[in-house]
């Protein structure tokens, strides 16, 4: 409502908007930032705990993902909103780091309120804070980070374990590490100098309730959950010949609604005799190449399965085209769409062995035993449905973690040492400032501490003694390195412990947690245009007045 004083006021919104604005809603900001991050803090470090969210299905999910956590959760207010957001760009961007991230925004918040509440503009806390963000890249990309040799397989197993020793998985860790490695080993591409790894599309997980955790694997090929079309086909040939295809082994229907007019008998025999031609010419073109076995995305009629059969090849039908996509990366196929263009170089070598193998109570087909796959499948077994998906949103993590240090070899020290030695040098920076700007910078640098502190408190010590002595150990210029132990809760030096984290997911983390603060920082006004429900529903049941009738 506006207007002149004295005058009556002037109605710009609707009356169904709820308008807050100023102080009140940075600080609403701020408190649903740290409620959000209160949720994740227990599932932060080696020591965490599992959270059990019932979707409203009746489904349950059982994670210590802070993704995951916050993907199931419905929420109400739009700050914590677009804290649910940040966990999932950074699951998409860098794959872990989802819990410190949102407890790193939260603090960042946290550490803002104080200065909110001293009048401070906004502005002033955002400039800091961005200054705050450039020099912690600096910092991270000079001083803290090491290199590393990305042919040194010990070493990488080490950083891809700090990564699944906080996850469920992390008592079958070797497995898990060695799986992460060998699938993105599999699937890495370089092509002109330049390095693509594509987990998504290539590294397919596949899921068979049954047996342990322990009994998971990576194929040296791809696994398709089909059988062959015929019970007497071949089930295991060695050294196929395979032929992938995208076209129905049919006969073809007509694309509309067609009528045929026959005036004598023969003429019906003749158009199925049509029909069968059809399929044997289309057959005949690929018995011609001699495959051994053939993969389809479509359909294939009896008749062609009676063909094939003949011929002694194998056939599987109605593919998944992502599947195909793998097959055709691991055995060096191409994808045909039409039988008539099939060449010799399209039909592809490289596998060892096909065989179709029962696992569980499902039958599955494996192309493995390739020389050089480009693509991969990963056979998980677990106990029961939960435990798997808990195990493949883990080893997503650690598929995500080797990713990233292959296309850049950097890590930095875990355990909270980084965030320590960042926080340290960001002091020593603040006091090279002038103004009002030097406190909001400061407590970025205190905000850091959130990490450390947290994995003190998930597992249990003395969290202001171990704090001091950290602090105290980096201060004395020794220590860039020392850190806290997440089983123990005691100080440890991480070169020791081998507790190292990739360079890009904590670049990641520090520019979505700082982005995000300021981001909630600039709003000063929430308008939510939503209608009351009950007033929607009266209005809707109350009779139409006697005007409108008349029109």
């Amino acid at each position: 409502m506006f207007g002149p004083p004295g005058s009556a006021p002037v109605l710009v919104l609707s009356q169904n908007t709820k308008r807050d604005s100023g102080r009140k809603v940075q600080l609403e900001n701020v408190q649903a930032g740290k409620a959000i991050a209160d949720v994740i803090r227990t599932c932060l470090g080696p020591q965490a705990m599992l959270k059990m969210l019932m979707d409203p299905m009746g489904g349950i999910v059982m994670t210590n993902d802070g993704n995951a956590i916050l993907r199931e959760i419905t929420v109400q207010h739009p700050a914590g909103k677009s804290m649910i957001e940040i966990a999932r760009t950074q699951d998409e961007e860098v794959g872990d780091g989802t819990t410190s991230v949102i407890v790193l925004a939260g603090e960042m918040l946290a550490v803002s309120e104080q200065f909110l509440e001293q009048q401070m503009h906004p502005t002033v806390i955002i400039r800091a804070y961005r200054q705050a963000l450039e020099d912690m890249v600096t910092i991270l990309n000079e001083q803290v980070s090491i290199k590393l040799d990305t042919n040194d397989r010990a070493k990488l197993l080490q950083v891809v374990n700090s990564c699944v020793g906080t996850k469920f998985i992390s008592r079958w860790s070797d497995l898990a590490c060695g799986i992460a490695l060998d699938a993105v080993n599999t699937v890495a591409l370089e092509d002109n100098g330049r390095k693509e790894i594509d987990i998504k599309r290539y590294a397919k997980v596949e899921k068979i309730p049954g047996g342990s955790i322990a009994d998971s694997c990576v194929l040296s090929g791809v696994m398709v959950n089909k059988d062959v079309t015929h019970p007497k086909m071949k089930r295991r040939i060695e050294k196929p010949r395979i032929m992938l295809l995208d076209c129905n082994l049919e006969y073809k229907k007509g694309e509309s609604q067609t009528s045929l007019e026959m005036s004598k008998e023969e003429d019906f025999s003749r158009i199925l005799e049509l029909e069968e031609e059809f399929v044997q010419k289309m057959c005949s073109e690929i018995i011609e190449l001699k495959p051994d076995v053939i993969f389809t995305e479509k359909g294939i009629s009896d008749l062609a399965q009676h063909f094939l059969m003949k011929a002694g090849i194998s056939a599987v039908r109605r593919v998944r085209k992502s599947d195909n996509n793998r097959i055709a990366r691991a055995c060096g196929a191409t994808i045909v769409n039409r039988t008539d263009e099939l060449r010799e170089e399209d039909i592809g070598t490289k596998a060892g062995l096909f065989e179709i193998k029962k696992i569980g109570d499902e039958y599955f087909c494996l192309v493995t035993e390739c020389q050089d796959p480009k693509a991969c499948t990963i056979l998980l077994r677990g106990a029961s449905k939960d435990v798997l998906n808990e195990a493949e949103r883990n080893l997503q993590d650690a598929l995500h973690v080797a990713r990233n240090i292959m296309l850049d070899p950097k890590l930095v020290p875990g355990g909270g040492a980084v965030e320590m030695a960042v926080s340290k040098a960001l002091m020593e920076k603040a006091k090279l400032l002038e103004g009002v700007a030097q406190y909001p910078y400061r407590a970025v640098a205190q905000a850091l501490e959130v990490i450390p502190r947290t994995l003190s408190q998930n597992c249990g010590a003395n969290t202001i003694r171990t704090m001091t002595a950290l602090r105290a150990k980096h201060a004395t210029g020794e220590g860039t390195f020392w850190g806290i132990n997440g089983e123990s809760g005691q100080l440890v030096d991480m070169k020791e412990l081998g507790i190292w984290e990739p360079l890009t997911v904590k670049l990641q983390t520090y520019k979505t947690a700082v982005e995000t603060a300021i981001l909630l920082l600039r709003i000063d006004d929430i308008v939510s245009g939503s209608k009351k429900r009950g007033d929607a529903e009266s209005r809707a049941a109350a009779p139409p007045s006697e005007e409108a009738m008349r029109e």
